[in-house]
């Protein structure tokens, strides 16, 4: 950069092959401040500065997450190689120090009061509704408002417990995280012990609440609705769960989260939503179990033989529909076994 001097009032500033001419006389601080000026904008466009540049948009695009993961492979091929987040490694099957960790049994404990507080309210919403509609039709919340209860409980005990055990809450959740190498086979063992015993409870202080509408209202347990086939309430309960767990994997995947950490949302709430449409669509068809430790807990407090008679349903159907949407995630998703290492 030059500066000459052109007449008393004019100073012309050579930069490359521009130039400026300023026409009016300029006091020496002022002249410095058009230096510098002029200094920044002939490196920003420079090759070299247009390159740092280019380095520093990149740098921010890998912080945010922001078009980093373009698919550009054919179908059936190689996923993509080149990653800008951290994969956390898959859980091992069998872990003995784990066992020793008062981290485990925390997470278990965790676990049951969860689902413990999940079949209190829910439970309690549903028997209350019915006993409202008994008194006086159309008076409760109705499904919509049972559907509110399951769903809004998911997404704050999701968002209670997700640090400490990961926010199960749901046997087929857990038994989907098992087969997708989240979590290995003694945590998904203890946690569903924990989410049964925790249900369990839970109908129980419900009955102990209100034992006689507990008794005249089949006490929340899931059976197949009149008019319904097994067949029916099966494949109810296979795409619900699947939907379920589909969604859990979607709101916890770690490329997901690079790629979108722009965007504020909590992953308990796309959860606790896939819980509420779910109920949507099948509390008429088998009173939406997809979660088989609220299917076990209300069965055994309430404890009747028709209550029973289906319960295979909820236990067989989630547990399928969790398989599918792990091998969904993994396999088409993901692309796991079609990534190259290199």
């Amino acid at each position: 950069m030059e500066w000459k001097a052109n007449k008393s009032a004019q100073r012309v500033v050579t930069f490359g092959t521009r130039e400026m001419v300023l026409y009016y006389p300029l006091q020496p601080s002022a002249l410095t401040a058009v230096q510098s000026l002029m200094s920044f904008m002939f490196q920003s466009n420079s090759p070299k500065g247009n390159t740092e540049a280019g380095e520093m948009g990149d740098k921010d695009d890998v912080q945010i997450g922001a078009n980093k993961f373009s698919e550009r492979s054919p179908l059936g091929t190689s996923a993509p190689s080149e990653k800008d987040y951290l994969e956390p490694p898959p859980a091992p099957l069998f872990e003995a120090n784990e066992l020793k960790s008062w981290s485990f049994w925390r997470a278990g404990i965790a676990e049951f009061v969860a689902t413990l507080l999940f079949l209190y309210i829910t439970i309690g919403t549903a028997i209350g509704t019915n006993r409202a509609n008994l008194l006086r039709p159309c008076s409760g919340v109705g499904i919509l408002g049972i559907a509110w209860a399951f769903g809004g409980m998911i997404f704050v005990l999701v968002y209670c417990t997700a640090g400490i055990s990961g926010g199960h809450i749901n046997p087929a959740v857990t038994f989907g995280l098992f087969l997708g190498r989240k979590v290995s086979f003694p945590r998904a063992l203890f946690y569903i012990i924990m989410q049964c015993l925790g249900a369990i409870c839970g109908a129980g202080i419900v009955k102990g609440f209100q034992s006689t509408q507990y008794e005249q209202l089949s006490g929340g347990a899931n059976i197949v609705a009149h008019g319904y086939t097994k067949g029916s309430g099966l494949g109810a309960e296979i795409i619900g769960t699947f939907v379920l767990v589909y969604t859990v994997f979607s709101a916890t995947d770690a490329k997901r989260n690079a790629r979108d950490s722009h965007v504020p949302i909590l992953a308990p709430l796309p959860i606790g939503f896939a819980v509420f449409l779910v109920h949507l669509a099948t509390i008429p068809i088998t009173g939406t179990g997809i979660n088989p430790a609220r299917s076990l807990g209300a069965a055994i407090i309430y404890n009747r033989t028709h209550a029973w008679s289906d319960h295979w349903i909820f236990w067989v159907g989630p547990f399928i529909g969790a398989a599918l949407a792990a091998a969904y995630h993994v396999l088409v998703i993901r692309a796991k076994p079609f990534t190259h290492r290199h």
